[in-house]
């Protein structure tokens, strides 16, 4: 156990570090538009076999201005003005009532094996019903089933309880098909801005950043 002398848990995190290679980002090699830049990296980080390459941080704020960051899974892309990130969840968890008071929020992507990570800022609409039902119908059945049994960010006695909550919705769904929870839906995150990340030896990282501007984007390039 860590003395007295010694109050940090972790006492040599001041000397993990890693120094970056040097592949770079410039603006004459991105692309103008940060959907297919986007999409340029996504298509790395997949070719990379990166565990989970849609797994993004989805950060929040609550009505008494508490911030909440969790994980969650890319489900959909869509370019254009009316574009965006889209991903699906329970809208009665901390996320949703996060995103009903304030739909403003923001995106990480940390691709550390490539040594990237992409930042995007916005605002979540809800997404149509009918885009909702198709999503939940392509879902496998445990998972359908696990959305009708958590009372997703709800305290639960105990681990048998949640077990029982998803005993009791395979019974009752027993032979037939799994419809869509009251509770259960997705958002779409509109963009305002993407920032772009890449590292870089001695910290001088790269770091574009599009931000809207009429119905193009502008480039700007950040210090690191």
């Amino acid at each position: 156990m860590p003395g007295a002398e010694d109050p940090d848990l972790v006492p040599d995190l001041g000397r993990l570090r890693k120094e970056y290679g040097d592949a770079g980002l410039t603006e004459s090699a991105a692309d103008p538009d940060p959907f297919t830049q986007f999409r340029r990296w996504f298509a790395d980080a997949q070719a990379a076999h990166l565990h989970e390459p849609n797994a993004m941080i989805v950060a929040t704020v609550a009505p008494d201005g508490r911030p909440g960051a969790r994980t969650v899974l890319l489900k959909g892309l869509r370019e254009g003005p009316d574009g965006g990130f889209a991903f699906y969840t329970n809208t009665a968890s901390r996320k949703g009532d996060d995103l009903a008071y304030d739909p403003r929020c923001a995106l990480l992507f940390p691709w550390h094996p490539l040594e990237r990570q992409v930042r995007v800022e916005g605002v979540a609409e809800r997404l149509a019903d009918a885009e909702v039902a198709a999503y939940f119908s392509a879902r496998p059945r445990g998972s359908q089933l696990g959305a009708h049994a958590s009372p997703q960010s709800r305290v639960v006695a105990d681990r048998a309880e949640l077990d029982a909550r998803f005993a009791a919705a395979e019974a009752r769904f027993a032979g037939g098909d799994v419809p869509v929870p009251a509770e259960w839906g997705g958002y779409r995150v509109r963009p305002e801005t993407f920032e772009f990340w890449q590292g870089r030896p001695g910290r001088m990282h790269d770091r574009l950043r599009y931000r809207r501007d009429g119905d193009g984007w502008t480039i700007d390039r950040l210090a690191p």
